[in-house]
């Protein structure tokens, strides 16, 4: 899957010059927490979230008046908070490549370009919401965990046995075991007795973490 699939088409999008309380205002409008900062011309050149705003506005605990604290707001624009260094991916990165730049950068959100031209957003809420449709969240079902070997084959039987129950595999996600001999798998199932499939998956020596119906 990659970005251009899920990302947010027309991004609300500052000017470098607006003041950040209306880019706040903007922000809880639209009920965001970061905006790409356009130029003049509608060219990328920062990156706004709502903590820099937040940060460089006036702390409650100050002794200036309500008057001294608007009019120094005013007088803030957004390209002196923003972040002027922004990284950026294209339509046809990877969806795991976007999130592996997000957290070792430990950012929040992504402008995705085109031909040098700001096309959409990618987040971690729209992160967020394609883990909850890989491991069937919003699908009935019996959700089983295990520990697997990290064997040729292990999960071909798995699915083997599930197929000869008629059960209907409706997620399915691998994840990194105690060390490097094992795996967790997790599985979700639909129109399949759950007792039946645990009996089964211990049957062949899988071991069982966890077992919910949803």
């Amino acid at each position: 899957m990659l970005v251009g699939e899920r990302m947010s088409r027309h991004p609300i999008t500052v000017r470098q010059d607006v003041g950040i309380d209306e880019a706040l205002k903007i922000m809880r409008d639209e009920k965001v927490r970061r905006l790409p900062v356009v130029n003049r011309r509608g060219l990328l050149v920062g990156i706004v979230s709502e903590k820099d705003l937040l940060l460089a506005s006036p702390s409650p605990a100050t002794s200036l008046s309500i008057h001294e604290l608007h009019y120094l707001l005013s007088k803030m624009k957004v390209s002196e908070v923003m972040t002027k260094e922004v990284i950026t991916v294209t339509e046809y990165t990877a969806l795991e490549e976007a999130a592996c730049i997000m957290v070792d950068n430990k950012i929040s959100g992504l402008p995705v370009m085109r031909d040098g031209k700001l096309v959409g957003i990618i987040t971690e809420t729209d992160l967020f919401k394609i883990f909850t449709e890989l491991l069937g969240v919003r699908e009935r079902g019996v959700r089983i965990t295990m520990l697997v070997p990290e064997l040729p084959g292990v999960l071909a039987q798995i699915t083997g046995e599930i197929a000869g129950m008629e059960g209907n595999i409706v997620a399915l996600g691998t994840f990194l075991g105690e060390d490097l001999t094992n795996r967790l798998i997790t599985i979700k199932v639909a129109d399949v007795d759950e007792g039946k499939l645990v009996a089964t998956m211990e049957a062949i020596g899988m071991e069982l973490v966890d077992v919910r119906s949803s």
